[in-house]
């Protein structure tokens, strides 16, 4: 009876109704969301709560500030990216076909519109706020060079690829991959490209670049 009782009182209690990590997501994702519409100083704490169905309480109990939220936002993008990038290069693709999921895997993170949001946002605010660059620069721009230069290693260690500077070459695809597009969208001059078109970049991009680098 004593158990019963006891199991009663544990459920008349408020049960927790997500963890702090499917609250985080909810926040990261407002977040994302409102840094895209307002910018970066136009963006509002309790807007971004408001938005996430959480307290401002809860919100800075996991993020104790704009900064770190806006680091976190980026973050959670190139995660994405690094799954995506893990999920479709494997060793049973010759070189080329690593090469173009790669760039495909890079423009669709790059060119999708929230991207070229985060983008136009850093270059506009960077002076105001330079922890913004900061952030973009070390948990976008390092990690994601460090995936195509790390790749770009490898195959010259295999001696499918002469690449005499790893650094040099991985920037070379990179800005073949994204740039003109990119560069274009973020000017109001043309919509972000759209999956098939990213595609099929990827495959003319692998396809110059291996055959101007293959051993």
């Amino acid at each position: 009876m004593g158990q019963i009782q006891e199991t009663i009182r544990r459920s008349r209690g408020r049960p927790q109704i997500r963890s702090d990590e499917d609250t985080m997501l909810l926040i990261l994702d407002a977040a994302d969301r409102e840094f895209q519409l307002n910018g970066y100083a136009g963006t509002n704490i309790n807007c971004v709560a408001q938005r996430a169905g959480v307290s401002t309480k809860t919100l800075y109990k996991l993020v104790p500030n704009k900064a770190e939220l806006f680091e976190a936002v980026i973050r959670q993008r190139i995660g994405r990216f690094l799954l995506d990038v893990d999920g479709v290069v494997t060793d049973d693709l010759d070189t080329e076909e690593q090469l173009e999921r790669i760039l495909f895997a890079f423009g669709v993170l790059t060119l999708s519109e929230e991207t070229i949001a985060i983008n136009r946002l850093v270059i506009g605010e960077c002076e105001r706020f330079p922890e913004i660059a900061r952030a973009f620069y070390q948990s976008a721009i390092v990690p994601v060079n460090g995936v195509i230069e790390d790749w770009l290693n490898k195959q010259k260690a295999k001696g499918t690829l002469r690449v005499d500077d790893v650094h040099i070459a991985s920037g070379m695809l990179r800005g073949m991959m994204i740039m003109e597009p990119q560069r274009t969208a973020m000017m109001g001059q043309r919509s972000a490209p759209h999956r098939d078109e990213i595609a099929f970049r990827a495959k003319q991009c692998a396809e110059v670049f291996y055959n101007g680098c293959k051993a």
